[in-house]
């Protein structure tokens, strides 16, 4: 080959040898950028815990489960097909300490016999009621139960299936009361759950709109009577890992977006808002795969749009409870499903980001979403590949790519290992060393492995939610609390 025929091929490969190394430094600088934010947020959060201790002691849930004046509650329950606990998830609901509440079981059309065993369990009869049209819904209402003997503050609806979205609107439909909790039939709530998430609305009635509580994983954990006695940190692996990453996304994380006051998501398995709030905004959005976050993003747009001063608030305290994934298989439909919601989110809401009218949510909330959450597994599997690849062609030195192991891998793991140091001073859950070793053990495997995993179904989640596939929840295979291992369809295990 002559020199001059050879010429185009070596200022191409110069070009892909530059491209290369920018990609690169790109990517370190990422990785500094992402790690540094949560490192940020967990301080802030800790900040915050130390405010929540020394306030502990007054925090007056005594007073507000007797106070007249506290607000009362409609809890709601959406259930599919969880005839196999759904009593005993019920009565575990009805004895929770709260001065004035309901609880509004919605059966989305389920096939295996879920209202035969409420009605078995409360002795329920089929009333004449009509139920309102606050919220438009898709599926039919077909009957309306109450518990035959006596005041048990149980309303229970059975509906055509129209998914969890519509069942929450129905059930925001047949709610009495001007607050509506919205949780999981599988959730397992603290006996001052309520109490708590509901301190805010009492603490500034005016403002508060909507405050969510911490979700943590029951798994390994003793349960007892629907309730919580002993926290373990789970015996497997992906148990431990999915512990961190509650600690540092669902805790820690969320804690640091509420004193920002940019709280952009609630957890769908407990969470509480001001009725009229969600009436106004017509509800929960039936096409959304991720409708809980889309609702609060929704109450921070309208809001704003009218001018009102508002807050949306996170309780930083270990209230509801719920079992993580203990498959491979079903994580990864959770995370791909959990991705994919986001997605979608963020292109419907997609005018907000960046748009100064819509204050810190626009500015700050929702470009950290873009480019940290919705865009982190496009640029973790983009350095998997880019910075070997560089190593080859003699675009990155060694040098190089121990900076890239340090900040993308040994920072990762530094910031885990103050999420589980942070958790455990505020709340010293766990009374063994092996449980905090074992949260350790978690935080080094979740970045060996466990991220470029996960990262790899989030990207197939987020090419699920721009080509708008057709929605698929997946069996969710979950061992149980008090029950063997089971298998059902289920579509509300978002936290």
């Amino acid at each position: 080959m002559s020199v001059a025929a050879g010429e185009p091929w070596a200022s191409l490969l110069g070009a892909v040898h530059t491209l290369i190394t920018v990609c690169d430094s790109l990517v370190i600088v990422y990785f500094l950028a992402i790690n540094t934010s949560y490192l940020v947020l967990i301080l802030i959060a800790l900040g915050e815990f130390v405010r929540t201790l020394r306030r502990a002691p007054f925090a007056g849930h005594d007073e507000a489960a007797t106070s007249p004046l506290t607000p009362p509650v409609s809890v709601i329950m959406p259930a599919h097909n969880e005839a196999a606990g759904i009593a005993e998830a019920v009565r575990a609901m009805l004895l929770l300490r709260y001065p004035e509440f309901e609880v509004v079981v919605v059966d989305d059309g389920s096939t295996d016999g879920t209202l035969d065993a409420l009605r078995e369990a409360f002795d329920l009869a089929e009333v004449e009621y009509v139920v309102p049209d606050d919220i438009p819904v898709r599926g039919r209402v077909t009957s309306v139960h109450l518990p035959r003997g006596g005041p048990v503050r149980l309303v229970v609806a059975r509906k055509d299936n129209g998914g969890k979205a519509d069942a929450l609107n129905v059930g925001i439909n047949l709610a009495r009361y001007p607050l509506v909790c919205m949780v999981d039939a599988d959730s397992i709530l603290d006996s001052q759950a309520l109490l708590a998430v509901a301190k805010p609305f009492c603490d500034d009635p005016q403002r508060v709109v909507a405050s969510g509580g911490v979700v943590g994983l029951a798994n390994g954990c003793t349960v007892v009577a629907g309730r919580v006695v002993e926290v373990r940190v789970p015996p497997d692996l992906l148990g431990r890992v999915q512990v961190v990453e509650y600690l540092r996304a669902f805790l820690l994380g969320r804690t640091g977006w509420s004193k920002l006051g940019s709280l952009l998501i609630i957890a769908g398995a407990f969470g509480l808002f001001r009725k009229d709030a969600v009436v106004a905004i017509g509800g929960m959005d039936p096409d959304c795969i991720g409708e809980d976050a889309e609702l609060v993003i929704r109450l921070h747009k309208h809001m704003r749009e009218l001018g009102r001063d508002y807050r949306i608030v996170f309780v930083a305290e270990p209230i509801s409870w719920s079992e993580a994934p203990s498959q491979r298989k079903v994580l990864a439909h959770q995370r791909r499903r959990w991705h994919r919601g986001l997605t979608e989110i963020l292109l419907k809401h997609r005018r907000m980001v960046g748009n100064p009218r819509y204050g810190r949510i626009g500015l700050l909330a929702l470009p950290f979403y873009v480019v940290f959450e919705l865009l982190a597994p496009l640029v973790e599997l983009a350095g998997l590949v880019l910075v070997p690849l560089g190593v080859l062609m003699g675009a990155v030195n060694v040098d190089f790519l121990w900076r890239f192991l340090i900040v993308a891998y040994v920072y990762a793991i530094v910031v885990g290992m103050v999420s589980v140091a942070v958790e455990e001073y505020a709340f010293h859950r766990f009374t063994r060393w092996r449980d905090v070793w074992g949260g350790i053990v978690g935080v080094v495997a979740e970045n060996i492995g466990y991220r470029q995993l996960t990262a790899w179904w989030r990207l197939r989640g987020m090419w699920d939610g721009l080509r708008k596939s057709p929605q698929v929840w997946g069996a969710m295979t979950r061992a149980g609390f008090d029950s063997p291992t089971s298998v059902r369809e289920k579509g509300g295990d978002r936290a």
